[in-house]
């Protein structure tokens, strides 16, 4: 059984939730509920839950701010806000379930099953202490780190040290630059996005390159990127003219 809780500033919302986990998520247990960040708080100082349903904008504090004032991360989260632009590049980054509402019924149970994976492993919720540093560091760059589930364990890395992506179907490895290659199970346009702050271009539809470690473009056959490794990534027709623009501009 997992024992849960609901922070949310509106009654209907708690009691929307609750009754969509009875309904639909048999193991979990809602054991407690508050409408706002302080008793939310205390409230999981108090219950101890394995696994906690948090509104991210609320009056007064708001979720990130509950989670800044806590003193240990030994649960799961799966935040919850109606708007997908508020701090959800940050969440992403850090591998952090989130649901946008209304809230759907087969991403709430996708979201409360990975959960229960997690949970098998007890151990300080990582991914959730990344989240707050980088809420924390937002305007530098050079602290944030990638967060990349694995089928093992998740790992962090900063984007500097990532030379490139590439995907193979619904999965994506990344090359780093101490010879590590690290495989997750998502798609390498999620990474596209998260990414595109840190001087990565997308060159071709199986690859993401750092044009920090571009060594030069060549442009026989179509045109390919020559990395430090001297690896060859191919450059796709209609991306060549955003990947010169963005080799020009290399910094």
């Amino acid at each position: 059984m997992i024992r849960s809780i609901i922070i949310d500033d509106e009654k209907p919302n708690i009691e929307n939730l609750a009754g969509l986990l009875k309904k639909h998520c048999e193991e979990v247990k809602v054991v407690g509920a508050a409408l706002n960040a302080d008793d939310g708080g205390a409230l999981i100082e108090q219950l101890q839950p394995d696994l906690v349903f948090l509104d991210i904008q609320m009056p007064g504090k708001n979720g990130f701010q509950l989670l800044e004032g806590l003193s240990a991360y030994n649960f799961e989260i799966i935040l919850v806000t109606a708007f997908d632009q508020y701090g959800i590049q940050a969440v992403k980054f850090s591998a952090i379930d989130y649901l946008l509402k209304p809230v759907k019924v087969d991403e709430l149970k996708a979201a409360v099953h990975k959960a229960e994976k997690r949970l098998a492993h007890t151990r300080q919720n990582l991914e959730l202490q990344n989240l707050l540093q980088l809420l924390k560091h937002q305007d530098h760059r050079s602290e944030h780190r990638l967060a990349l589930p694995t089928t093992k364990e998740t790992r962090f890395v900063n984007p500097q040290d990532i030379i490139r992506c590439e995907s193979s179907n619904a999965y994506t490895s990344f090359y780093l630059a101490d010879g590590q290659k690290i495989m997750v199970s998502k798609p390498i346009y999620e990474y596209e996005e998260l990414l595109s702050d840190f001087g990565f271009i997308r060159c071709h539809q199986s690859h993401l390159v750092n044009k920090k470690y571009v060594k030069s473009l060549v442009k026989e056959d179509g045109g390919s990127l020559l990395l430090v490794d001297n690896t060859s990534i191919p450059i796709s027709r209609n991306k060549k003219e955003a990947v010169i623009h963005a080799l020009h501009t290399l910094k």
